[in-house]
């Protein structure tokens, strides 16, 4: 039994390079992806960060939130501006979860005709 106390040990973030451990090329390709989807664009570094916060709170990833709140922390973003990327998560997966609901109607509408 692992000696943390919780599901997510924040010790395997430090694990994330050896994802490709067992298939080395894909392992390679994804790493050189991910570096370049993360480097100085059409948006900077600092923005992409903040995105890729957000995200991770929609995807309720904790070794992402991790990962991307010390990274927006250190590409100079604010608790202000992490706080309201998070929000804007939530209002998208919120609102997602409710557009939903006119497929629930339409499928009662069909039941109770």
């Amino acid at each position: 039994m692992s000696e943390h106390n919780h599901y997510y040990d924040p010790a395997d973030l430090k694990k994330f390079g050896e994802v490709g451990k067992n298939a080395k090329e894909l392992g390679e390709k994804f790493f050189s992806w991910y570096g370049s989807v993360f480097a100085e664009g059409a948006l900077s570094e600092r923005e992409k960060s903040l995105i890729a916060l957000a995200v991770a709170h929609a995807v309720q990833c904790p070794y992402c939130i991790d990962a991307y709140s010390n990274d927006a922390l250190e590409k100079g973003a604010n608790l202000d501006q992490m706080t309201e990327a998070v929000h804007v998560a939530a209002a998208i997966k919120g609102g997602a979860a409710l557009v939903h609901g006119v497929q629930m109607r339409n499928i009662v509408t069909k039941k109770t005709m």
